[in-house]
């Protein structure tokens, strides 16, 4: 299989290697993957993430089994335990039931390969036409609210919502952000603000809770998000604390935007109350973990909550952007995500 590269994921003379994001900023360390075992922990773990990079740190890694000419049983196998590794990233599941599909038809490793390494092309390609297509809509000195991180650190390309904006910024629209620190693993504050500071996008570092007076004193003109999911009504799952934009958006009409690929759409979840929603540790809200060390401002015993993602209901969104284009509500009434 031949070498690849993105902002998190390397794939070398055959060894996948995978950048700790949890070590980010402070450390740039690469993690080499030895087995299934070592990329799905990463992958639970955190080290790497968002739904499309999940999706195709899966594939590649499948693809590599094939190259080195794993069996038919001992792939369908590894297929089986990383679709299992997390629970609402449709992506991941969407990207191994290729892989699948082509097993189940009798392909020959090399056509497996050959399939990971086309999941990761076009994930840059899909984020190529995401980006073009949501920065048509920003204005000159537009001021963007984001959520969590959805840059190319959650993707083999630019990004999701994080490309539209980097792509509004090349086009010299003078764009500035409001990065949500992002509660409570900080992916905004730790993730984000280090790519918008390699791509000399200017930006400001919010807590989550200023977001409502930011919007009241009129300095954000619009909100543009990811999704770890999106069911075909247009309801959608993303981190923790979107849905809280969402509705300070309608509130404050702000224009309110995700951002994702087609491949995030889930053709069988009709609704957002369908999607899994992945409940994670109690120590990641008890305190905090990164290259300083760890921490920890609660009771060693408090009992906790915490549920990755919640769901936005499709009424809240202005608008879709996907790689196929820009969809309104009548569009998504009429079945526009369903195709």
């Amino acid at each position: 299989m031949k070498d690849l590269m993105t902002t998190a994921l390397r794939y070398e003379q055959g060894e996948l290697h995978i950048l700790d994001q949890r070590k980010l900023p402070g450390e740039e360390h690469w993690h080499l993957c030895r087995d299934v075992e070592d990329l799905i922990g990463l992958i639970q773990g955190l080290a790497i993430r968002g739904a499309p990079l999940i999706g195709v740190a899966a594939a590649v890694w499948t693809g590599h089994c094939a190259d080195r000419g794993d069996a038919v049983d001992q792939l369908t196998d590894t297929i089986a335990r990383l679709r299992a590794s997390r629970p609402t990233a449709v992506n991941l599941m969407n990207c191994l039931d290729r892989l699948q599909a082509l097993l189940d038809e009798g392909a020959g490793n090399a056509a497996i390969a050959e399939e990971a390494v086309a999941i990761l092309e076009q994930d840059v390609a899909l984020c190529d036409a995401m980006s073009r297509n949501g920065a048509a809509l920003v204005d000159q000195g537009d001021r963007i609210l984001t959520h969590c991180n959805t840059g190319g650190l959650a993707t083999a390309g630019a990004g999701t919502a994080l490309g539209v904006i980097t792509m509004a910024h090349q086009q010299g629209k003078a764009v500035s952000v409001w990065v949500d620190e992002t509660r409570p693993l900080l992916q905004g504050a730790r993730l984000t603000t280090w790519e918008l500071d390699r791509a000399g996008v200017p930006y400001h570092l919010i807590c989550d809770s200023m977001a409502a007076a930011l919007m009241a004193q009129g300095k954000v003109d619009r909100i543009m998000v990811g999704a770890d999911r999106i069911a075909t009504n247009g309801d959608f799952a993303n981190k923790v604390g979107t849905y809280s934009l969402a509705v300070l958006a309608r509130y404050h009409e702000v224009p309110f935007y995700v951002v994702a690929p087609r491949t995030t759409i889930d053709l069988d979840c009709s609704e957002g109350p369908l999607i899994p929603i992945e409940q994670r540790g109690a120590d990641e809200v008890r305190g905090a973990n990164g290259s300083f060390g760890s921490c920890t401002w609660s009771s060693a015993h408090a009992p906790v909550y915490n549920p990755a993602f919640d769901v936005t209901p499709a009424m809240l969104v202005s608008g879709w952007i996907l790689d196929t284009g820009v969809y309104r509500k009548e569009d998504v009434l009429a079945g526009a995500l369903k195709a």
